[in-house]
């Protein structure tokens, strides 16, 4: 079977088991997730579609989110659009699918994915969500051009291909060089403006003519105020826009709400916005290069361990502006390559459970399927279907993470910067993006350090100190071992899938 064509069959599979197309009201993706808004969720065949051999899980948040992997999701959203568009009829629900086989550990984690969702409903963590939406579509760019300059990079070292390095250079900075326009055209969309509005606004950060401006006893610089700027900018013009269509007249609407949206908030842009926005900026990058070189060990420790409680609290996106901001300032972000030791800390839990539940087929099998995903830096099996249930486990995994982050964090005390040139990506993936303040062969040799003290201190943590004795007696217990066989649309078998997990 062709790719194209095995594609198409995920596609087929998984449409009928969401309601089919009538069902879905909107189709889009993120890095490893299918995400799609439902007229009706009860519609949603949960079992049938964990039982996929391409589903890794399924989470229910502002989207009913299915999680397929790097690459795959890329590849699948463009079939079940087209199947969509095509508006075939619903199909009915597959019967006689099997339970998931490790199934107290799923009821744990589909009341805790509940419970963090109630949460996470707050008007602070409901506007971090919002600044995730504005930067999220713009890491596959981010993530292209970051191994494109990687790339370069190492051409420029070795003295290889001068003629295309160039070229290259070109193409892996166009991007960041105008991410203040994506990055306001996003933020004007997702406040319910018009979107091309606000990147004309943030536009006005990026051209060169700002230099021949002065705001507050300084000439600005092209740039000043990076994504910060561009944000801010983009929300005053959603305000002054929306303003504008309460009092313009119908008539006039067409001309002079546009107008007036870009007049007024271009200059509280220029003689305001850029200048505030490039002192907070510069004051991101100085702390975060102060905090690893003079309490590198313990501030990494402490974001190595902290990162999944972050995670489960939501506060994690309110990282992602700050990312974006050191990624324009320096090339590179030192912050993820040390909170990338939390997957490998969940790893290494991950493996000690396997070891200590010899007798629980179900959740071995669970581990077995999730660990290539978690070794590539896609946790959300291995979080909720494993550790976080247990309980223990999670605590011994943000562990691993620590001491993983920490040593990190020891190397950059030590004049040794490891960062990465893009967001997304993390364990094994984030290798094609590292950069740093020395050679790429030593950023390598840190980072991979930093991963395998993560995974031995995530295992050594669960193994000896991640089971009590009464949790022992419930898990390690003989299991179901036949695996469940499901049809599915492609014409394949599959297994009974691990228990669901949620948003990491």
């Amino acid at each position: 079977m062709s790719t194209d064509d095995k594609n198409r069959a995920i596609a087929a599979a998984i449409l009928p088991l969401v309601g089919g197309a009538e069902n879905i009201s909107s189709v889009a993706h993120c890095m490893t997730r299918l995400r799609l808004g439902l007229r009706d969720r009860s519609l949603v065949q949960d079992e049938a579609l964990k039982a996929l051999p391409s589903v890794m899980g399924v989470v229910e948040d502002d989207t009913y989110q299915i999680v397929l992997g790097p690459g795959t999701v890329a590849r699948v959203t463009p079939e079940i659009e087209a199947l969509v568009a095509a508006a075939p009829k619903p199909a009915h629900p597959a019967d006689g699918l099997a339970a998931h086989s490790a199934d107290d550990l799923a009821a744990q984690g589909a009341a805790i994915r509940s419970a963090r969702k109630a949460k996470n409903a707050t008007p602070f963590k409901l506007f971090l969500r919002r600044i995730a939406n504005i930067f999220v579509p713009l890491i596959p760019a981010l993530i292209g051009c970051g191994i494109i300059a990687g790339l370069n990079g190492l051409l420029i070292n070795l003295g290889w291909l001068p003629g295309v390095t160039p070229a290259l250079a070109a193409i892996a900075s166009g991007f960041m060089a105008l991410i203040a326009v994506f990055v306001g055209y996003n933020t004007a969309k997702e406040f319910g403006g018009t979107a091309i509005l606000g990147g004309a606004v943030a536009a006005i950060i990026v051209f060169p003519g700002v230099a021949k401006i002065d705001a507050f006893g300084q000439t600005l610089s092209p740039g000043q105020g990076g994504v910060l700027g561009a944000l801010g900018a983009a929300v005053l013009a959603v305000y002054v826009e929306k303003w504008c269509r309460r009092w313009v007249p119908e008539a006039l609407d067409v001309l002079v709400t546009p107008t007036l949206t870009v007049l007024l908030s271009g200059l509280v842009t220029l003689f305001g916005l850029m200048f505030l926005a490039g002192e907070i900026s510069t004051a991101i990058g100085e702390f975060a290069n102060w905090l690893l070189a003079h309490a590198g060990a313990g501030a990494g420790f402490l974001l190595g361990g902290l990162f999944l409680p972050l995670v489960m609290l939501g506060l994690h996106q309110a990282l992602i502006p700050i990312h974006t901001t050191l990624i324009e300032q320096q090339g590179y972000t030192v912050l993820l390559p040390i909170l990338a030791m939390a997957g490998a800390g969940q790893v290494g839990a991950a493996m000690a459970v396997y070891l200590k539940l010899p007798r629980n087929g179900s959740i071995r099998r669970t581990i077995k399927s999730a660990l290539p995903a978690g070794f590539l830096g896609v946790g959300e099996p291995l979080i909720y279907g494993v550790s976080l249930p247990l309980g223990r486990p999670f605590i011994t995994a943000c562990v691993g993470g620590a001491f993983g982050g920490g040593f990190i964090g020891l190397f950059s005390m030590l004049g040794n910067s490891v960062g990465s040139t893009a967001i997304g990506p993390s364990g094994w993936a984030l290798f094609p993006l590292l950069d740093g303040n020395k050679g790429l062969g030593e950023t390598i040799a840190i980072y991979a350090g930093g991963l395998l003290t993560g995974y031995l201190a995530g295992f050594v943590a669960t193994y000896f100190w991640g089971f009590s004795k009464e949790l022992l007696e419930e898990f390690n217990v003989e299991t179901e071992t036949a695996e469940a066989e499901v049809t599915v649309a492609a014409g394949t078998e599959s297994p009974a899938r691990e228990p669901e997990p949620a948003k990491v």
